[in-house]
């Protein structure tokens, strides 16, 4: 290994690292200046011929697009639709009302609800709503704050319909089924324990744990289980939607059927400090009504037999291929069952459920396109440079170095991917940008891929609590701006303590499958 090109191959990544963290430029500059330098150094560097670079930013263009945009979008289409017709008012004041016990509140609010929100949206909600929810139960801001940035973790790998995955099967060219099996099994010990952790720093104590120990470790084996199942049966794009729903479903009925007993409030509140009245079941069956949608259509395109090969033919999937050197290959397009096309019919046909006008409707998808565009540049800059960096042997060179690291890379492996995600703020960015890299280290040091590609989905998960876009989201949306340094400070450990532990978890599974 030359280590001239090695310095030269991690220039594109080493420049997100100040552009990001110290400079603060906006991510569609960094990015875009990262793909600039990636494709200046592929052409110079390591001699790549321009019609091939050409074909790799056009792959990585065409890829960025569609799934990944589509699918983001969509999500956040289905998120505004909700919020336009007043849907999301009225699951805000259901899970108000569920109980007056503060753990119980945590674990429905920022576990369950807020798991949901990555699911199906992204872009913030699940910190966001959650937190404000909480705020206005009575939480202290930088509480609610902290204990929603570091439940937003778990939900993120299989986050806004599983795109992160989809998309790391993609870029790595391997099966998703088999990546999001293992991602999900990657994740299980940690949500065993996330909500216990999150009850802890809701109180302030261990002891005071102990009254919902029991529903919280069952909420996050339900969650975990559902997320196993639904990953080895249906595929990515369910698992966390799925999961969060079942773990919401147990803890509301476990609200409803076991209250808690001895109820715990923070020090010096009233008894009575939130309390709502009923909603009706067919306003709230009318607001989740988009989201059901997007189940229901997903499982039937999924598990319905004739449907499966259907969908997989022309013209419902598009083959395409526009890079011809080594390693080139046609690329699919399933246009028709896309989980950004399904999204997209859930959130119009739910908008007329709730009594949106379908003039309306197309306002609120034009505000969407409205918003997302720096994040639409960010996907295109970071997707077409790790296309450039992987068919020029850029990352080749980068995972010969790390092959060196030997038996510790299997330990090292989760913080890689939490590192792309503490420079991106997203779990699909980091697959795109160190999938490939995951995926030529393992081969070389002869570790399963499957595995160790996996494992930049879970540990990703992890620099999501910690990333600076969720800092400042989670400042912002709960009156903290200026206290970013603090929320910082308050979720750096925890993240610390999350990937140690999943590194041991990748350590000893890569032990195993070897």
């Amino acid at each position: 290994m030359e280590y001239r090109h090695l310095f030269w191959a991690l220039v594109p990544i080493l420049w997100l690292l100040p552009s990001l963290g110290w400079l603060k430029m906006a991510a569609w500059k960094a990015t875009a200046a990262a793909l600039f330098l990636a494709a200046a150094i592929s052409l110079l560097v390591f001699d790549m011929p321009a019609v091939h670079a050409g074909g790799a930013l056009l792959e990585g263009i065409l890829l960025a697009l569609f799934p990944i945009i589509w699918v983001v979008v969509s999500a956040l289409f289905v998120y505004r639709i909700s919020v336009a017709s007043g849907g999301m008012e009225t699951i805000r004041h259901m899970l108000m009302g569920l109980s007056p016990d503060r753990r119980m509140q945590t674990l429905v609010i920022a576990f369950a609800f807020g798991g949901f929100l990555e699911a199906v949206a992204g872009f913030g909600t699940a910190v966001a709503i959650p937190a404000g929810i909480m705020i206005a139960m009575g939480f202290e801001p930088l509480l609610a704050a902290v204990v929603c940035l570091i439940a937003n973790t778990i939900p993120v790998a299989f986050g806004v319909l599983g795109v992160p995955v989809v998309t790391l099967a993609q870029v790595t060219g391997m099966q998703s089924g088999p990546l999001s099996i293992y991602t999900a099994l990657q994740l299980i010990p940690l949500v065993l324990v996330l909500p216990v952790g999150l009850v802890a720093m809701t109180t302030g104590s261990l002891k005071a744990v102990r009254g919902v120990a029991l529903p919280a470790v069952l909420a996050g084996a339900v969650f975990g289980a559902a997320q196993l199942l639904v990953a080895w049966r249906l595929g990515p794009e369910m698992p966390a939607v799925i999961g969060s729903i079942c773990a919401m479903l147990f803890l509301v009925g476990w609200a409803r059927w076991r209250p808690v007993k001895d109820v715990w409030r923070f020090p010096g509140e009233a008894a009575d400090a939130v309390r709502h009245e009923k909603t009706p079941r067919p306003q709230i069956l009318r607001a989740w009504s988009p989201f059901l949608l997007v189940l229901l259509l997903i499982v039937v395109t999924r598990a319905v037999p004739f449907l499966v090969p259907l969908l997989a033919r022309p013209p419902f999937t598009v083959h395409l291929q526009t890079y011809y050197g080594s390693g080139g290959k046609a690329l699919a397009f399933p246009l028709a069952a896309s989980g950004g096309t399904l999204r997209f019919i859930s959130a119009v046909v739910g908008g007329m459920i709730q009594r949106l006008p379908p003039r309306r409707i197309v306002g609120v998808f034009a505000e969407t396109l409205r918003i997302s565009w720096k994040s639409i540049l960010t996907i295109l800059c970071i997707v077409a440079m790790a296309k450039l960096m992987g068919y020029s042997g850029m990352v080749a060179c980068i995972a010969a170095a790390f092959a060196m690291t030997g038996p510790l890379f299997p330990f090292l492996s989760p913080f890689i991917g939490a590192l792309g995600t503490f420079l991106t703020g997203s779990d699909t960015s980091s697959n795109v940008l160190f999938g490939g890299l995951q995926k030529t280290t393992a081969q070389n040091l002869s570790l399963s891929t499957d595995w160790m590609v996996a494992a930049n989905a879970s540990g990703a998960t992890a620099g999501k609590m910690i990333s600076p876009q969720s800092i400042s989201i989670a400042a912002s949306s709960t009156g903290l701006s200026g206290r970013e340094g603090e929320l910082l400070r308050r979720t750096l450990p925890w993240c610390v303590a999350y990937v140690a532990v999943m590194g041991v978890i990748v350590w000893l599974g890569a032990k195993f499958l070897t």
